[in-house]
């Protein structure tokens, strides 16, 4: 039972009312909803505090292993709701509210989402932060507190705009700031050596403060911590200059320390968007690795213990700088001999992998890593020349290679274990992209397939679900998922028609949603058809958007034909330099624009595309999806974690066999999951084919009539040239192989149209889905790391 539970309505009401009085200033006459928001919130956190004390002082005592989680993204959501689901307090504090005509639900609503992330990198972060809370794992996310973090994205005339997100434009309530939690972190100058020692004259300094957020797991027995470094200047501004009358370059400390934790991934296609990208990634490692030395070294005086008591993972190539600047910080501060540090960085330092794509590995010039961080290209050097006498390797497997640091390899080899997120990803990790690497360093790649908090993503998110799985298989199931296995146990009319009840529920306040923003209205009978994600040429919205095209077409060709009802939604932001998927961004907008106001189509087809995805708008979406896309081109997609959140939700897979794809498949089963398309190896042989783009649309009236209809600009006819460009793409290169897969993809389709139509067919599915999500908690997932990676143990009941 959680301790929480047992607090009362009065105390929680005092509590309340005392910080509206004092913390707001405000009494509950004049108290608005953001007024309100605050005092619950500062209750809620007062509430986590002591646990978060509590974890602290145990892990002191048991002198146990820390791990660091080092990741440019924390997609963590609105804090509020996870917090108060975690403690058990959302019927006390709804209460509370209720007496004075306040919602719980309108409080939470007022909170804006922390713009920390993308995409699924970011909300595996959050989701891992909560799992190793909820273990009691001892653990410190450390990250970047971005001023406006991503872009909020809205659309003009169906392009994608980016605009500065404003999250940070009123006080954020769960963040602690620690002024003595505060560390320089040099760039450029040069470097002297004397007598075999290396000093680093730095040019520019900064100073990451920290700002400390508590992360509480299931019901409140562990609390770690989320640590965001601000950039500040170490002087405020030139006193003389600003005298002088020279206001700008007065304030120029001040404007690069800002610079540094302004936005999330700058726009990098110039020089000057480069190197703040590369100094980014160094300011939040080199303050991470400071203060990890800085804790380690209050406990013990030997730096030998530092593989015992430390575990840094890497969330992807991001903050492979840590390996060279732990080094540096072992050599050049703390004194010790180049073999010996490095031993010792390499035994703390693990890297997960996120991408099979050679080209998403990040890679930096030899001239912007000597300009910027001079010491550390020494370091790379060095590291390289030991890597490539250790290993004989070939040029093409050197961490500097062709004028680039190659950042991928750097990680790879000063880490002790390389983990993919899938298991097919960590296989083709060892076929392509580190192939050469894992002969050189045999049984270093291991898996660890993601997953996804279940607190949030299905107790939270989904409370008509929840309460269904609740009255079937009893509570308990929140922190051990595997046992929704048992919903199979209790299969029957009354348990399949409760499942689609909870589906109509969260369609129509869905529906709802989109009517009061978009002005839409969606038929909730309708299949609710989803593909959320980053967009991305791989991902494959192109395939997605021809395939309604096509569908249109059909439905217009034939009305009167037995056609199940879709909708079809989309969501996600591209890159402000990424002009293809923008421009795959513009189609969608555009075909649903004419699809929409088609009076002979528009009761079969809808298409809708929310602006602004993010995780709040996930957490309608995702409950409402009866189908979810996951459609990647075999063999590019790492894992995914949307796909595992739609499947824990009752929303049915059509997709390939690529990253978890392939493993939710198995856990669901084969007949319950709607597969199509070439496979990883299929994939390989049909690259080979230099036609292989016109080969396969000339195989497809179906999509050549598309393809034609985008050339006569049927659905942008005021410029209908638009997609000249997106149609030369899919004709002579197609590198996603769009057109290769679009046949099936569309004979699937149809495969689920006559699923969807049986309703109890469709409802046996859904149970099948649900009851075998539960592999996908992150709570599997981080036992996985604490006994393969880590070495780490559980403080919990110790």
């Amino acid at each position: 039972m959680n301790a929480m539970n047992t607090l009362s309505a009065d105390l929680l009401r005092a509590r309340i009312a005392q910080h509206l009085t004092y913390t707001m200033g405000k009494d509950k006459a004049h108290a608005s909803t953001y007024d309100w928001r605050m005092a619950v919130s500062y209750t809620v956190r007062d509430l986590i505090v002591d646990s978060w004390f509590e974890a602290t002082r145990k892990t002191y005592e048991e002198q146990g292993k820390r791990v660091y989680y080092l990741s440019m993204e924390f997609l963590i959501g609105r804090i509020l709701e996870d917090a108060v689901i975690n403690l058990g307090l959302h019927e006390q504090i709804e209460e509370v509210l209720a007496e004075d005509g306040m919602s719980l639900m309108d409080v939470v609503e007022n909170e804006p989402d922390a713009a920390l992330g993308n995409g699924g990198l970011g909300r595996l972060a959050a989701c891992f932060l909560e799992s190793m809370s909820t273990l009691g794992c001892p653990a410190f996310g450390y990250g970047i507190r971005y001023e406006h973090g991503l872009f909020r994205q809205r659309f003009q005339g169906g392009r994608q705009v980016e605009t500065p997100e404003d999250w940070l434009n009123q006080p954020h309530p769960w963040e602690f700031e620690r002024p003595e939690a505060c560390y320089t972190v040099p760039f450029k100058g040069h470097v002297d050596t004397r007598d075999g020692k290396a000093t680093w004259h730095p040019a520019e300094t900064v100073l990451a403060r920290a700002y400390d957020t508590p992360v509480v797991g299931w019901q409140g027995k562990w609390s770690n911590t989320l640590r965001l470094w601000g950039a500040h200047p170490t002087e405020l501004f030139d006193l003389e200059r600003f005298n002088s009358g020279d206001h700008t370059a007065a304030a120029a400390p001040e404007a690069l320390a800002r610079t540094l934790s302004r936005v999330l991934y700058p726009e990098d296609t110039t020089d000057s968007g480069k190197e703040l990208r590369l100094k980014q990634e160094y300011f939040l490692t080199s303050a991470a690795l400071q203060d990890i030395l800085r804790r380690f070294l209050s406990e013990y005086d030997d730096l030998s213990l530092l593989p015992q008591k430390v575990a840094i993972q890497m969330n992807d190539t991001h903050p492979a700088l840590a390996g060279p600047e732990l080094i540096r910080l072992l050599v050049d501060v703390h004194g010790l001999e180049w073999d010996r540090a490095k031993t010792i960085a390499q035994g703390c330092l693990n890297y997960t992998n996120h991408t099979l794509l050679p080209e998403a590995l990040e890679k930096w010039s030899t001239w912007l890593m000597g300009r910027v961080l001079p010491r550390h290209m020494q370091i790379i050097e060095r590291i390289d020349a030991e890597h490539h006498a250790a290993t004989d390797c070939p040029p093409d497997l050197r961490i500097v290679h062709h004028d680039q640091v190659h950042m991928g390899t750097l990680a790879f080899v000063m880490a002790s274990h390389v983990n993919g997120v899938s298991a097919l990803h960590s296989d083709l990790m060892k076929q392509t992209v580190f192939a050469d690497l894992d002969r050189a360093y045999p049984g270093r790649i291991l898996n660890q397939t993601n997953g996804v908090t279940p607190r949030r993503w299905l107790k939270l998110s989904n409370p008509a679900l929840s309460q269904v799985i609740t009255e079937t298989i009893g509570t308990g199931w929140e922190d051990d998922l595997d046992r929704l296995k048992e919903l199979t146990e209790h299969d029957s009319p009354d348990l399949r028609a409760a499942l689609r009840r909870a589906k109509r529920a969260n369609k129509v306040a869905f529906g709802n949603w989109v009517q009061a923003n978009m002005g839409l209205t969606l038929d909730p009978d309708a299949m609710f058809d989803v593909q959320i994600k980053r967009v991305h040429e791989y991902k494959r919205q192109l395939l997605n958007v021809f395939e309604t095209i096509a569908r249109w077409n059909a439905i217009r060709k034939n009305p009167g034909a037995d056609w199940t009802p879709r909708v079809k939604i989309f969501g996600g932001k591209a890159a402000p330099g990424y002009f293809t998927a923008k421009e795959i961004i513009r189609l969608i907008n555009d075909v649903a624009k004419v699809v929409n106001n088609d009076p002979l189509t528009r009761h079969l087809l809808q298409v809708v595309y929310p602006a602004n995805y993010n995780v709040s708008m996930a957490q309608r979406l995702i409950p409402a999806a009866d189908l979810s896309e996951q459609i990647s081109t075999a063999g590019k997609e790492a894992s995914g974690t949307g796909n595992m959140k739609f499947t824990m939700n009752g929303a049915l897979t059509i997709g390939t066999l690529d990253g978890a794809n392939v493993e939710i498949r198995e856990h669901v089963g084969a007949e319950n999951f709607f597969l199509f398309g070439m496979t990883a190896d299929e994939v390989l042989e049909r690259y080979r084919k230099p036609d292989h783009a016109r080969s396969a649309i000339m195989a497809s009236q179906e999509l050549q009539d598309v393809l034609q209809m985008l050339a006569e600009g049927r659905f942008n006819p005021e410029e209908p040239t638009r997609y000249h460009g997106l149609l030369d793409h899919t004709w002579n290169h197609d590198p996603f192989l769009v057109a290769s897969d679009f046949s099936a993809f569309l004979a699937c389709q149809t495969k689920v149209d006559a699923a969807y139509a049986d309703t109890d067919r469709w409802d046996g599915m859904v149970l099948r889905n649900i009851a075998g999500s539960g592999y996908f908690s992150s709570d599997r997932t981080i036992r996985g790391y604490m006994e393969q990676v880590w070495d780490a143990k559980s403080l919990l009941n110790r």
